[in-house]
């Protein structure tokens, strides 16, 4: 080793010692009779000084030093002079009397500092990644990254789970996303997909009697990203055969229970709570609702039905809904212009006609422009039906369910913001159980898998795959933390003819199902348990265990939100002779067109 030490080890337990350092130069100050820089690696900072015992040499070169020059020191741990000790630095009470100096390499001068207070932005920082991640702020959540992992195995590995590797090729199979396609060399027109997840192996291990399997596995979906989102991602996999949906919830609550205590030091009491799909779409607009606050969404669709007020009137008999929040003491906060813009946020990206509102004045009544159309009688209705207090800010949608969800969801995340309604330090930990088993698409008017198409109907829900789809319920559950889905599982189908009945609602013919999943069809036919599991995504575990907003500052390479990786400039060109080895001619835009 170079270095006997690192920059966050010594204290002044160690003064007189002679030691060696290794780092990056993190400041430099020339104070004239002698040189001080702190030298950094991830461990932390230790303040060298290059005073005139160390030498005319030596300080010589250390006066040429800069930001970043990564450099060896050798000399004595000595104690700060009294009134310069550093309390804000875990070395703080110590320094490197330097003898000796070597410059491992110079530094040229850097688009950014990784200590420099304003950052620039995320483009230029990934553009030159290997200067992000030197952040002490980078380091700590990559740090935290690892012990996240480190005790999601330990914490398997005691409850006997087996680690099993699956394949990255395998075969394309629609999981809800495109697949990243890997054209075969071998077999021209032939491609492998890298895997959306390991959701078939998983099963297939099921089968053959590892009942319980975990694997911190790659991912890959070739979709539309956002912040909390990238085409490749880490998720922690788990399945188990013989169980119950309880089984599986009751081991990831035991997780939960432990990474709150181990990193947070958080009380988590179990069971976690749980919410059926229905009453969060209900109550929060969302099927994974942040529940460290109030301020839940209140159905007036009968009490608008009433009102002259034609737009509440039309949307009532037209069988829609009339929903709104009340947002407590927030009259006042709230001016008409402010209100406009909310009006703007809801209609512009989530496609509400418009936003509605009372403030419920001093005298305890409501006001609001459109008032008028509204008895005395009625509008005490509204504010009793809403809860409403002297200061509060009614505002209500009316719309399709789907629409009031969406907008008023959106709506309760701002405000909870703006209003500062809860501590960005808590954490609250739930379940949402029940979830439809599918989704109607208007557009092609066919049935699609709300989760995949291998998820289990409840049993009593049986009957409804063949007379009404809709009304089937399935064994699905989600882990919410903080209002973002942390994992998601269910439990699977383990009987061929509900798996076969399932592919036909999806609009696959016996012959499309068996050329996708002959393998599954077939291992259901030679003893199949019953099983279930779930993957926790593990850059969005921390994410929200550490603080962040951004699940690109979770990952050590992370893609922009156009998939690309600005430090190797990924996707690139390949050469005209591998694309000839695989056969594959690539067309102009004017050609695809054709």
């Amino acid at each position: 080793m170079l270095r006997t030490h690192t920059c966050g080890e010594l204290r002044a337990a160690q003064i007189g010692l002679e030691v060696t350092l290794c780092g990056w130069v993190d400041s430099y100050r020339d104070h004239g009779g002698g040189l001080f820089i702190d030298l950094r690696d991830r461990y932390g900072k230790t303040q060298v000084v290059f005073s005139p015992e160390s030498g005319a040499a030596v300080q010589e070169a250390a006066r040429g030093l800069r930001n970043e020059d990564v450099i060896k020191v050798r000399g004595q741990v000595s104690a700060r002079p009294a009134g310069t000790v550093n309390p804000k630095l875990i070395t703080g009470e110590i320094e490197i009397r330097c003898v000796e100096l070597e410059i491992l390499n110079k530094c040229k001068t850097p688009p950014f500092l990784p200590t420099q207070q304003d950052m620039p932005g995320e483009d230029l920082r990934l553009k030159h990644r290997y200067l992000d991640l030197r952040r002490p702020a980078m380091q700590e959540t990559l740090m935290l990254r690892s012990r996240i992992i480190k005790m999601m195995r330990d914490y398997f590995e005691e409850q006997q789970f087996i680690d099993v590797e699956t394949p990255i090729l395998g075969r394309s199979t629609p999981e809800g996303a495109r697949d990243y396609l890997v054209p075969s060399r071998v077999h021209h027109g032939h491609f492998y997909a890298l895997p959306q997840s390991p959701q078939l192996y998983k099963q297939i291990l099921m089968m053959a009697g590892y009942d319980r399997y975990v694997q911190v596995a790659r991912c890959f979906r070739d979709e539309d990203l956002r912040a909390d989102r990238q085409p490749e991602f880490t998720q922690l996999d788990v399945e188990m055969a013989f169980v119950d949906k309880d089984d599986v919830i009751g081991i990831i609550d035991g997780l939960v229970q432990r990474t709150a205590k181990e990193l947070k030091g958080l009380d988590v009491q179990l069971p976690l709570p749980q919410m059926t799909y229905d009453e969060a779409m209900e109550r929060f607009g969302h099927d994974a609702p942040d529940l460290r606050f109030g301020m839940e969404l209140v159905d007036a669709t009968d009490l608008a039905a009433e009102a002259e007020f034609r737009v509440f009137k039309a949307v009532a008999e037209a069988g829609n809904r009339v929903r709104g929040i009340n947002a407590k003491g927030a009259a006042d906060k709230y001016s008409r212009r402010l209100i406009d813009e909310l009006t703007e946020f809801v209609s512009n990206d989530f496609g509400a006609k418009g936003l509605a509102w009372f403030k419920c004045e001093a005298d305890g009544k409501l006001a609001s422009p459109i008032a008028k159309n509204f008895t005395e009688e009625l509008l005490a209705k509204f504010k009793d039906r809403f809860e409403a207090e002297p200061g509060d800010l009614i505002l209500i949608v009316a719309d399709k369910f789907s629409v009031t969800c969406k907008a008023l969801y959106a709506l309760r995340k701002r405000l909870a913001a703006e209003l500062k309604l809860y501590d960005p330090k808590q954490m609250h930990f739930s379940w949402i159980v029940e979830f439809p088993m599918f989704d109607h698409d208007e557009e092609t008017d066919r049935w699609v898998a709300m989760h995949h198409p291998f998820t289990a109907p409840r049993p009593q829900d049986l009957e409804h795959l063949e007379s009404d789809p809709g009304k089937c319920r399935a064994v699905a559950y989600d882990l919410v933390i903080n209002g973002s889905e942390a994992g998601g599982g269910t439990m699977r189908i383990h009987d061929n003819k509900v798996q076969q009945q399932v592919f036909g609602l999806l609009g696959m013919t016996p012959e499309d199902a068996k050329e996708r999943f002959g393998f599954l069809l077939d291992a259901l036919q030679y003893g199949a348990p019953p099983h279930g599991g779930i993957a926790l995504g593990i850059d969005r575990w921390v994410m929200l265990f550490g603080g962040l907003d951004n699940i690109r500052d979770c990952i050590a390479f992370p893609k922009t939100q156009r998939a690309a990786d600005l430090m190797t400039d990924a996707p690139g060109n390949v050469d005209r002779k591998q694309l000839d080895e695989l056969a594959i001619k690539i067309l102009r835009p004017e050609e695809l067109k054709k």
